[in-house]
């Protein structure tokens, strides 16, 4: 199978998960780098791993062994990040520590499941979701997997609850993945179908796992060195849920060891009570006010046959933006 058909989403909840995307971290393959230039992809050349920024020694040596996925990797980690972006647009962190262009490749694409009809035929160009679970598990937990720190450690307790995410991640890729199928027959009878299976479309993906973010459950290390949940009283994370063991911080100030570029500058909304509005996006310390002119399509008629034709019409509205 061609290597396009590769990650199209490896992990978009790490950018939920975490704040702070590093030059040494493999999120940086969705920013500026070599991984993304074509020229890079020379036969029998081995420079390419080596001009990778953010992969650990054993990413390296998956990267040396497959160096023909990295470019779907660095893709994929691209797309994750705009999503982010999508997701958290009306949040005090809006994931834009990442070059403002801000995660996935083209991976995952699923081996046929064993309960279709017997008069349904399996075919179709299907995502390799199998293919792709298992290439995504050993990539992106390669980094963690390489750590060694004390046992009952934060650094240890950050390292499982990564990999408790990365597993969360993974498995609703995987979940989403449905069947999409083809009738055959005379005037639509539909007495034959071919069927395969592929991803969710990338926002439905998002916006699962943006749920499961607002809804994450906080974890402490115990004293055998295994996460726990804080409140007993709630029903325990499964494999499918996000953790968390520090509480995020308020984001309305810049403070680059967070990650958080402050909400100055922002825009914000006038009206509205909730985060994108301007009492809470701008933590109270107020906001200007300013005109701009928008330039939108309008008066829009279909002419026969076949095309639309529309106007262009320009108002001025007002914006705000946080002091």
């Amino acid at each position: 199978m061609s290597s396009k058909f590769f990650i199209m989403a490896l992990a978009i909840f790490f950018s939920f998960a975490q704040v702070v995307i590093e030059a040494n971290s493999w999120w940086s393959l969705g920013m500026n780098n070599p991984v993304q230039m074509s020229e890079v992809y020379i036969i029998g050349a081995q420079p390419l791993c080596s001009q990778l920024a953010g992969l650990s020694q054993g990413q390296k040596k998956l990267c040396h062994l497959y160096q023909d996925h990295m470019q779907y990797i660095g893709e994929g980690a691209k797309t994750g990040i705009k999503e982010c972006q999508y997701q958290f647009r009306h949040r005090r962190w809006n994931c834009s520590t990442v070059d403002n262009t801000s995660v996935f490749g083209r991976v995952m694409q699923i081996a046929h499941p064993g309960d279709l009809p017997r008069d349904w035929l399996w075919g179709g160009c299907g995502d390799n979701i199998d293919y792709g679970y298992r290439f995504a598990k050993e990539f992106v937990d390669a980094r963690e997997r390489e750590r060694i720190h004390a046992k009952g450690s934060y650094e240890s307790a950050r390292i499982l609850m990564n990999l408790h995410n990365n597993e969360a991640g993974r498995r609703t890729v995987y979940n989403l993945a449905d069947v999409a199928c083809k009738c055959h027959g005379v005037s639509g009878s539909c007495s034959l179908k071919t069927c395969w299976l592929q991803l969710a479309d990338f926002r439905k993906v998002g916006d699962a796992l943006k749920e499961k973010y607002d809804s994450a459950a906080a974890m402490r290390l115990n004293s055998r060195g295994k996460l726990v949940q804080v409140n007993s009283r709630f029903n325990s994370p499964t494999t499918q849920d996000l953790v968390y063991i520090d509480p995020s911080p308020d984001y309305c100030v810049r403070n680059e060891s967070t990650g958080s570029l402050g909400t100055q500058g922002r825009l914000c909304n006038k009206t509205s009570e909730g985060m994108d509005g301007c009492e809470l996006m701008c933590c109270g310390r107020g906001y200007d006010q300013f005109k701009t002119v928008q330039t939108e399509r309008c008066h829009c008629k279909f002419h026969w046959c076949c095309y639309v034709k529309c106007k262009k019409c320009t108002e001025i509205v007002d914006q705000f933006v946080c002091k």
